[in-house]
């Protein structure tokens, strides 16, 4: 099995680069072997990529044929980051799609002992699920996103008008996702978003609704950069850094974006995440928030609550408990805090409260 990196170009495209270098990798060791062996790729792709890149790829550098001296499967993962062991134990289902009836029987046995559906699919259809789910993630946060600035608008709890939204279980689906909060990021959703809306725009075919998603979700960050302007004030400090809890992945994190445009603002921010360390962000990450943030050392604070006493506003980006519990502690009635994340227990705040669209 292989997992590499599909980045994203400006136009939506993929980088293909890591797929093609590791096929021809192990299409070399498949020379070195009598043995029937199963290719399995986990790498988002563009469906078709497996049988139209990988699989000729494999044969060029083994002299060996699909289906003949070795199987082709691809397996989309279902793994989010922060929870990526618990996704992997309790999974919703296990698709893998094959080339043949026989690289289906080779791949079962590594997954039966999941508690879930196994499911055995073309490799086409394999590929193209993986963008449909995360298409359909992207859709619903800002679906709700959208009904929490409508509610907002109108006087009403955006949180109380999804809860009851999300009680049909057998028409809405799932809750997931479902909640009003701040913009979607990290590497997944936007990339493979961008994604889905080039191959329709290479097949000369409009989604205007999925086109629409990436303004619609800017337009969250707008409206946090716009109540950080209106408050007047100056000294902001910005709870989390990274695009969720639980992890130091900052690529693509609209609080990346929101912390870039304030300081372009003018504003005197500082960042609080307990998740990232510099000194141990490396790789795609490290040159990411480098090219981003290029002064983000400057910006960190290891003490959340001199974060706190040092800010006017204060926006909270993150959900983590001991974060939210030194929010209630120690920020008073002179500031303002923009809640991103929607805290519970917000009646015991003294600081004046608003939430991004609740």
């Amino acid at each position: 099995m292989t997992c590499v990196g599909t980045p994203s170009s400006r136009n939506g495209s993929q980088d293909l680069a890591a797929v093609r270098n590791v096929a021809r990798q192990i299409g070399e060791a498949l020379v070195l072997t009598d043995h029937y062996h199963t290719v399995v790729l986990r790498s988002t792709v563009k469906p078709g990529t497996t049988l139209e890149l990988v699989g000729p790829a494999l044969e060029s550098a083994s002299g060996k044929r699909v289906g003949e001296g070795f199987g082709l499967a691809f397996q989309p993962e279902f793994l989010r980051e922060g929870s990526s062991i618990k996704d992997y134990d309790h999974p919703p289902f296990t698709v893998v799609g094959a080339d043949s009836e026989r690289t289906l029987d080779q791949v079962k046995p590594i997954f039966e002992h999941l508690p879930c559906e196994f499911v055995g699919t073309g490799i086409g259809t394999a590929e193209m699920v993986k963008y449909a789910c995360n298409a359909f993630h992207a859709l619903k946060i800002v679906f709700a996103n959208e009904v929490g600035r409508l509610s907002q608008s109108l006087g009403l709890d955006s949180r109380e008008v999804m809860e009851l939204v999300t009680r049909d279980r057998q028409l809405n689906i799932s809750p997931a996702y479902l909640r009003p909060g701040f913009a979607f990021g990290g590497s997944c959703l936007p990339k493979d978003l961008r994604a889905v809306l080039y191959m329709a725009k290479e097949q000369d075919t409009e989604l205007p609704m999925l086109g629409s998603l990436i303004p619609s979700n800017q337009q969250q960050i707008d409206h946090a950069v716009d109540f950080v302007l209106d408050s007047g004030k100056r000294r902001v400090g910005l709870i989390g850094l990274s695009f969720k809890s639980g992890t130091d992945d900052m690529r693509e994190s609209p609080l990346v974006e929101l912390a870039e445009r304030l300081i372009g603002k003018g504003m005197d921010l500082k960042i609080h995440d307990p998740n990232v360390q510099l000194s141990r962000v490396i790789g795609a990450n490290r040159r990411y928030i480098e090219e981003t943030l290029p002064h983000i050392a400057s910006l960190l604070m290891e003490d959340c609550r001199a974060l706190i006493e040092h800010s006017e506003v204060i926006v909270l980006g993150l959900s983590d408990a001991p974060l939210v519990a030194q929010l209630l502690a120690h920020a008073g009635p002179e500031q303002q805090v923009l809640d991103l994340v929607g805290i519970k227990d917000r009646g015991a705040l003294k600081a004046a409260y608003q939430g991004i669209c609740w």
